[in-house]
């Protein structure tokens, strides 16, 4: 007698292992393999990536209105996502004390001694509002007006900083009603710069000249936006999502929106954006980016927001996520570093691992090779952006987990807290 449990339990089994080659089969090629860490991990922790996930606080449903109203999205558990990445990235228990740790180490880094945040300074954070031709919000995905709301409240009462001290900037595109209105009503004295500078935004200005390419990058915009050369802090906010051409568009990707390029994306160049698809070592812009002291160099906190994620540059929100531990919902996570290599390199893993097939994927990690041995570089490039004689060091660690079940790392480390 034919045993029928027997035969589709084996069907099963077959179809899941061809599920599984075919998947094999759509995988990247990457600059290096899994748990092959390379460069120098940087922070208090170095190459600590803190993983926070709040089940829940992102609900939309597709079809029904946008993702960033507020009936879809959980304000409070928004910023428990921000104070909980900031404490265990430092180590600390408070908030407050988390903060301090944070300037303590950027400051000591820097030369400055041990000292934390001096009232008067001023701290830039560069959001990513690509898709944006106006300032009334649609559905495409920018940056969250709920992380954003949150990162503020944390920088205002944890970290003490005055208002007027915080700039929340893009200064490539707008910065929309659904950030700048929830932001304003919270904090008025916080400063709002974009492209446009209209409707109580405050107009881009820039520093020609600023930003030199250690390569011949031809005619690639070279101001950098006056809100950050002027700032003594930046913070670089990210989101989770592809990028056509360049494969991923993290915090590496997100300093392209400093410089001084025109809002329409058309009329902008884009050398050295892509790496070599054959794998032979490749200059890319972004490592300058995040080598030159006005852009990396000054950055004490780095952020990637998947609340939503989407495997393309442009449009709504893809798909929910069906990776562990998401099972078929939003990613709802905030992912924070002091290693600008490190946490585009998780990012990274994550992207690839929701989204196999995403379009140019092929060494998207090359930049970060470079900026991991930024000191000897594979494609031989001596990283100065600044044009001072002073080469850049290794930039922070790169390596890829093992799979995306257990998400291991020799090196980076990776912090997972379900919230």
């Amino acid at each position: 007698m034919i045993n029928l449990r027997k035969l589709i339990a084996t069907a099963i089994t077959i179809a899941a292992l061809m599920a599984g080659s075919a998947l094999q089969a759509q995988q990247p090629k990457l600059a290096i393999g899994p748990n092959q860490p390379v460069g120098e991990g940087k922070g208090i922790y170095p190459a600590r990536v803190v993983w926070t996930h709040a089940p829940g606080m992102a609900t939309w449903e597709k079809g029904n209105g946008v993702w960033h109203e507020d009936r879809w999205n959980n304000q409070q558990d928004a910023d428990r996502m921000v104070t909980t990445a900031i404490t265990a990235l430092t180590g600390k228990k408070k908030s407050k004390a988390a903060w301090k740790a944070l300037f303590e180490y950027y400051n000591a880094s820097h030369d400055k001694g041990k000292q934390g945040y001096k009232k008067g300074e001023k701290i830039a954070v560069k959001l990513n509002m690509n898709n944006t031709d106006r300032y009334e919000d649609d559905a495409q995905l920018n940056a969250s007006p709920f992380v954003t709301l949150a990162l503020v409240r944390s920088m205002v009462h944890d970290a003490g900083i005055p208002e007027d001290c915080i700039t929340l900037f893009d200064a490539s595109r707008y910065v929309t009603d659904s950030i700048y209105n929830k932001v304003h009503r919270e904090f008025p004295g916080v400063h709002i710069v974009d492209n446009a500078g209209e409707n109580g935004r405050e107009k881009a200005a820039y520093k020609e000249e600023a930003i030199k390419y250690s390569r011949d990058n031809g005619p690639m915009a070279r101001g950098l936006a006056l809100c950050a050369v002027d700032a003594d802090y930046l913070i670089n906010v990210s989101l989770l999502k592809g990028h056509e051409g360049q494969g991923v568009t993290l915090c590496g990707k997100n300093w392209y929106g400093v410089t001084s390029i025109h809002r329409d994306w058309r009329k902008n160049h884009h050398h050295h954006f892509t790496a070599d698809r054959s794998g032979r070592p490749s200059y890319v812009t972004f490592t300058d980016f995040m080598a030159h002291k006005d852009l990396g160099g000054k950055t004490m906190l780095y952020l990637v927001d998947g609340t939503y994620a989407s495997r393309d540059v442009n449009g709504a929100p893809a798909a929910k996520w069906n990776m562990e531990p998401f099972g078929g919902q939003w990613p709802c996570s905030l992912f924070a570093s002091q290693d600008p290599v490190a946490i585009d390199a998780v990012a990274t893993d994550f992207l690839i691992a929701e989204y196999p097939t995403m379009p140019d994927l092929d060494y998207c990690d090359m930049y970060l090779l470079e900026a991991a041995k930024a000191d000897a570089a594979p494609t031989g490039t001596v990283y100065d952006p600044d044009c001072d004689g002073v080469a850049a060091g290794s930039l922070g660690l790169l390596e890829h987990w093992n799979n995306p079940r257990d998400k291991h790392y020799e090196a980076i480390d990776l912090k997972y807290i379900r919230l």
